[in-house]
C-alpha cells in the first residue's frame, strides 16, 4: 500500500524538478545575455570572450552568436582530445541562445539612453546572477570553463589561474583585432568571477533549486 501511494507522486515530482531547472537554465541564459548586452552598451569595455567575439566581427561578416559557437566548439574539442571522451553538446546551446539574444539586443538597443556607469553597474550583477542560474540549472556548463577545469586538472594549477590564462589569450587576440577594452574588462574579471560562487550558495541555500542540479552541474565540469 504504501509502494502504490508513493510510486504516481515521484513521477509527478521528477516533472516538476526537470521543468524548473528548464526555467532556471532559460532564465540564465536570458538575464546573462541581457547584462552582456549593457557591457557592450556601456562602451567602458566587456568581457574578454565578447572582446574577442566584437573584434573578430570587425573583420568577418558573422554574428556574436555564431563566433561564440564557434569558440565553445574549439575549447569541447581540445577537451574531448584530452579527455578521449565524447563531450557534452548542451555548452554549445548556451553560447549559441546567449550569443544570439546579445546579437537581437544590441539591434534593438532598449537600453538606449541610460548612462555607462549604471550600464556597467547592472551588467556585472546580471551577468554573475546569469551564470549562478546556469550552473544551478545542471544543464549547459559553459565550455571555457570545462576546458579550464581541464587545465587546471592537468597542470595541478588553481581553476582561476586556468581560467585567467585562457580568459587572457582571448583578450589578447581581441585586442589585436580591435575589440573595446576598458575598465568594463576589469570589473567583469573581478566582479562577475568573485560574484558566482556566493549567488549560487545563497539561491540553493533559499531554495530557489534543490541541490541535485548543483551537484550535477559539479559532474559535468
Amino acid at each position: 500500500m504504501v509502494d502504490a501511494a508513493v510510486s504516481p507522486v515521484r513521477p509527478q515530482s521528477d516533472v516538476r524538478a526537470r521543468l524548473t531547472r528548464s526555467f532556471t537554465y532559460l532564465g540564465g541564459c536570458v538575464v546573462f545575455a541581457v547584462g552582456a548586452y549593457l557591457f557592450v552598451h556601456s562602451r567602458l569595455g566587456t568581457d574578454p570572450l565578447d572582446v574577442f567575439t566584437l573584434g573578430l566581427l570587425r573583420h568577418v561578416p558573422l554574428t556574436v552568436g555564431v563566433v561564440q559557437a564557434g569558440v565553445a566548439v574549439v575549447c569541447l574539442a581540445v577537451v574531448a582530445l584530452w579527455t578521449r571522451r565524447r563531450p557534452a553538446l548542451s555548452p554549445l546551446l548556451t553560447f549559441f541562445a546567449c550569443g544570439s539574444l546579445i546579437d537581437l539586443l544590441i539591434w534593438a538597443d532598449p537600453a538606449r539612453g541610460l548612462g555607462a556607469w549604471p550600464a556597467l553597474a547592472l551588467g556585472v550583477a546580471l551577468c554573475a546572477e546569469g551564470s549562478a542560474l546556469i550552473i544551478m540549472s545542471g544543464f549547459g556548463v559553459r565550455a571555457m570553463d570545462l576546458l579550464a577545469l581541464e587545465v587546471a586538472a592537468r597542470r595541478r594549477w588553481p581553476f582561476w589561474a586556468a581560467k585567467g590564462a585562457l580568459e587572457t589569450l582571448l583578450l589578447l587576440a581581441g585586442w589585436a583585432l580591435g575589440g573595446p577594452i576598458g575598465i568594463g574588462t576589469v570589473c567583469f574579471l573581478a566582479g562577475v568571477d568573485l560574484l558566482i560562487q556566493p549567488l549560487v550558495r545563497i539561491q540553493v541555500r533559499a531554495g530557489m533549486v534543490d541541490r541535485s542540479g548543483v551537484d550535477c552541474a559539479g559532474r559535468n565540469h
